[in-house]
């Protein structure tokens, strides 16, 4: 009888172990699974204030994107979904507020909430040597981005606000070496991000060598040719380049632009670093990037911006004075409404990423 009872001990201690095993197996298997899935994102806000101009509700701006609006601001809450897998994996990038709303400006145009996708995209990583990206993603050509957390001066520059946001097709990343790296890309038109409504596609190419990238973009008769670069001068002072040239369609009113943006950062403790962008920017035919042209259609702006970048913890603080100088004098107006070529203004955010 004692030796039944033992030999059914046994079996009972047997199978818990069995089950806790198995248990054990499953949940760590679980958690390898889940721990591909990640979440990240960032939150900014930012007070806004003109120098020599009115700041009211019809308070002047410089003509770039974002960090435009006046008072205590709103900037956007970014929440990003991403799974990656060994060979495959997704991003859903979400965006809400008024940089988003911004950011995505030509939709919705089908869905009532194609305006909260920033990027929605599917990746396949064909060798270790070859990935393709099917989906809406952010645009390859310049060196600023439209979330806050990337880059270094808070509002952005002429370059950035008119060349192209997002895409959406398909692209190919080919590494050819440890260096050398290109990618060729077939899209909707340019901020065409929900569907196709022309049945025209543009064409993206871009070469990269040690962190310099050489961009085209061809989209139905226009097309912009980017280069954008930098290099460590040393431990402390980074320096960043971007020149850009666009060439619209005239017969469809698209006018051209050109410029130049320089980023000469300098890093004087872990915690603090301060920059400058100084750029220059033309257009053509009426562009529309600076306001008011003369009746050649020409004209162009200067502008500087002093940022500096203080980090604590997951947040960083921005305070930031801008100085647009443009070649007309009707580009700006201050509070009396009287024409200015120039504004200054200071601005002050606060990005927290997670």
């Amino acid at each position: 009888m004692k030796a039944i009872t033992l030999t059914k001990f046994v079996k009972n201690i047997f199978l818990s172990s069995l089950i806790i095993f198995s248990l054990t197996s499953v949940l760590a298997q679980d958690e390898e699974e889940k721990s591909k899935f990640s979440v990240s994102g960032s939150i900014d806000a930012y007070y806004r204030a003109n120098l020599n101009a009115g700041n009211g509700l019809d308070a002047q701006s410089p003509g770039s994107s974002f960090a435009n609006l006046p008072g205590f601001a709103l900037g956007m809450a970014n929440v990003i979904g991403s799974y990656e897998g060994e060979k495959v994996g997704f991003v859903a990038d979400l965006v809400f507020g008024p940089r988003g709303t911004d950011a995505i400006f030509a939709s919705p145009m089908y869905s009532s909430t194609g305006d909260i996708v920033n990027q929605l995209y599917a990746y396949w990583n064909v060798t270790d040597k070859v990935k393709i990206t099917f989906g809406n993603f952010n645009t390859f050509l310049g060196y600023e981005v439209i979330s806050p957390v990337a880059n270094f001066n808070y509002s952005t520059s002429y370059l950035f606000s008119y060349g192209p946001f997002s895409h959406t097709g398909i692209k190919a990343d080919f590494a050819l070496s440890d260096d050398l790296s290109l990618m060729l890309a077939v899209m909707n038109p340019t901020d065409l991000t929900e569907f196709n409504p022309r049945g025209q596609y543009a064409y993206g190419v871009q070469l990269g060598y040690s962190g310099q990238y050489a961009n085209l973009l061809i989209d139905n008769g226009s097309f912009e040719i980017d280069y954008t670069g930098g290099v460590d001068i040393s431990d402390t002072f980074f320096l960043g380049l971007n020149a850009a040239i666009f060439s619209g369609d005239t017969d469809d009113g698209v006018g051209s632009f050109s410029g130049v943006a320089l980023y000469p950062q300098l890093a004087t403790s872990e915690n603090f670093t301060i920059g400058l962008r100084g750029e220059y920017f033309a257009e053509s035919d009426f562009f529309g990037a600076i306001g008011a042209v003369d009746a050649v259609g020409d004209a162009s702006v200067f502008a500087v911006t002093l940022t500096g970048s203080a980090t604590i913890g997951n947040l960083i603080i921005k305070p930031e004075f801008r100085l647009d100088s443009a070649s007309e004098d009707a580009t700006f107006v201050n509070g009396d409404g009287e024409p200015l070529s120039s504004l200054s203004s200071f601005v002050l955010a606060a990005v927290y990423s997670f």
